[in-house]
């Protein structure tokens, strides 16, 4: 199974439980801690925990391993590593607030680096 065909398994496991505002990041050129990043929201603390179960059961019917499954006791944001894929599931305020999407992505990143070499 290709990369792609697991970021997309991961994303149809996601709305196949209504999973909204669902974003895929490409990671590859500012990390190498995983390939892309997944982002979806969920209504209540209850549907994050099924998100995450959903995507976990999703990747065991396909033979695909989870390395592991973080914040699943509190449910405000869940997070299911799947190696190069890693699935953040978040309440709406909660996402807002850490807005992982501005943090990861490759622009912000040379903004970031422009700002701290302007000081030297």
């Amino acid at each position: 199974m290709t990369l792609n065909d697991i970021k997309k398994a991961v994303v149809e496991a996601l709305e196949d439980i209504k999973a909204f505002d669902i974003e895929v990041l490409d990671v590859r050129k500012i990390t190498t801690i995983t390939s892309f990043m997944v982002i979806a929201s969920a209504n209540s603390i209850r549907q994050t925990k099924a998100l995450a179960h959903n995507v976990c059961e999703k990747m065991k019917s396909l033979n695909i391993h989870i390395n592991g499954i973080e914040g699943e006791k509190e449910g405000e944001w869940v997070l299911v590593d799947v190696d190069d894929v890693i699935v953040h599931i978040m309440l709406p305020t909660t996402r807002a607030y850490y807005n992982l999407e501005e943090l990861w992505t490759e622009s912000s990143k040379k903004k970031s680096t422009k700002k701290i070499s302007s000081f030297r």
